[in-house]
């Protein structure tokens, strides 16, 4: 399911206009960025968690030069479902 999908779906089932939907999308995705990217976990009860996790640094290989490289320690986005959730999509309740 694509962005413009989701706009679609959400304006057929709230009767919203799809520009009100499609800004109001925009702006919640625009606002987990901006908390992930300060280092701000955003949890949204019963649907899952939008978390920052830790790369540990570790050393890696270039396979065209046959060198070892060190991957400095990093940050990286990641998504936790909800137990709920999970159970859904499972197709247990």
């Amino acid at each position: 399911m694509t962005k413009a999908e989701i706009v679609a779906d959400i304006a057929n089932n709230t009767g919203i206009e799809k520009v009100a939907v499609q800004a109001t999308v925009e702006a919640f995705m625009e606002s987990v960025k901006k908390a992930l990217v300060e280092g701000e976990n955003v949890y949204l009860r019963g649907f899952g968690s939008f978390i920052v996790k830790k790369r540990a640094e570790k050393t890696g290989r270039n396979i065209s030069r046959n060198t070892t490289i060190i991957i400095p320690e990093h940050n990286i986005p990641a998504f936790k479902p909800a137990k709920t959730f999970v159970s859904e999509v499972k197709g247990t309740k």
